[in-house]
């Protein structure tokens, strides 16, 4: 695992643009305001990218790298075509898998499991649907908390309905692999739940 991931605090910014069909963002400090991460969704077909631009958005499949500046990876988050309702998956940088994504049905505000390459649930991804708030929680520990609120010095970059901090809990260990799906996870709240 890249030890970027230790961190406890990222920035996430999407790249905004009119006819965009790709899901690009760029993970920053929130403090120095220097680029940690980028991620692309470079694998992107004609009729994937026609069908961005309909109400079938949704279901489309998508595949974004997530790597350093330099181009290191650090994982990939993938899913195929979603009818009702969404798995993905998460890959580490040698393209193993490390766990996956599971949607809830009729989850209000958005749900979904996160789960091991074993199938057994981490914790769960819990949204208010009134606002951009999620929690990852288990057993009422909170792992990692996204919103759109911040009140430290990133606070000005706050300008789009696309930016959001993640806030990983101290107490979650640099090396444990939850990091890696936490991230992934929210490439996949503004892809599965949020699109």
């Amino acid at each position: 695992m890249n030890s970027i991931l230790s961190r406890n605090l990222f920035f996430v910014k999407e790249h905004v643009g009119m006819f965009k069909a790709a899901n690009n963002y760029d993970i920053l400090d929130p403090d120095s305001q220097e680029t940690l991460m980028n991620c692309r969704e470079e694998k992107l077909g004609f009729f994937t990218k026609m069908l961005r631009f309909t109400d079938y958005k949704r279901m489309t499949p998508f595949e974004v790298d997530i790597t350093t500046p330099s181009g290191e990876k650090v994982l990939t988050v993938k899913r195929g075509v979603a009818i009702f309702l969404s798995t993905v998956e998460v890959l580490d940088e040698n393209d193993q898998l490390v766990g996956k994504f599971k949607q809830k049905f009729f989850s209000i505000g958005g749900k979904f499991d996160v789960l091991d390459a074993n199938d057994q649930i981490l914790c769960t991804l819990k949204g208010k649907w009134t606002s951009w708030d999620f929690k990852f929680i288990k057993d009422d520990y909170e792992f990692a908390h996204v919103s759109k609120k911040w009140a430290g010095i990133g606070k000005e970059l706050f300008t789009t309905a696309d930016n959001y901090m993640l806030s990983i809990n101290e107490q979650v260990q640099p090396e444990n692999p939850i990091r890696l799906l936490i991230m992934a996870a929210v490439m996949c709240i503004d892809m599965v739940l949020k699109e």
